[in-house]
């Protein structure tokens, strides 16, 4: 039942197996190029990249509005797409099945993928801010 703990389990079992190639691990890498460049920025700029981000974080709700408005819309245009897809003889209904729930998967993979790595790169900038004022 491993394959239910999700990523982050994943990656911890990957880093123990080999602890002495923690560092060049792929799952730390970008994360310390993203780190590194962050670093590189004046503070004043790094705030404003974080407030941007805060803003990114919370205006990428437009793809679960995109997912739960969609079957308004069938509704609205019902009769017409009944008339279309459960035409006698034709498979259209299985053909939009099949594209609808892939749209839907792909769009809600690639929100809770985006707002992954918003989340990370605003505690990158909060930490080194943090580092920044504790100096």
């Amino acid at each position: 039942m491993g394959f239910l703990r999700g990523d982050a389990h994943k990656i911890y079992r990957r880093l123990k197996k080999n602890p002495e190639t923690i560092r060049e691990s792929k799952y730390l890498k970008d994360l310390e190029e993203v780190r590194e460049f962050y670093k590189s920025i004046e503070s004043d700029v790094l705030q404003l990249i974080y407030y941007r981000l805060i803003k990114e974080t919370n205006g990428s709700g437009m793809i679960p509005i995109f997912v739960s408005s969609i079957p308004f819309l069938f509704l609205i245009f019902s009769q017409h797409l009944q008339q279309i897809l459960f035409q006698e003889g034709t498979r259209n209904w299985m053909i939009f099945i099949v594209c609808y729930i892939t749209g839907i998967t792909f769009a809600l993979f690639l929100h809770f993928r985006e707002k992954a790595w918003a989340s990370s790169h605003i505690e990158i900038i909060q930490d080194i801010l943090e580092e920044r004022k504790g100096k």
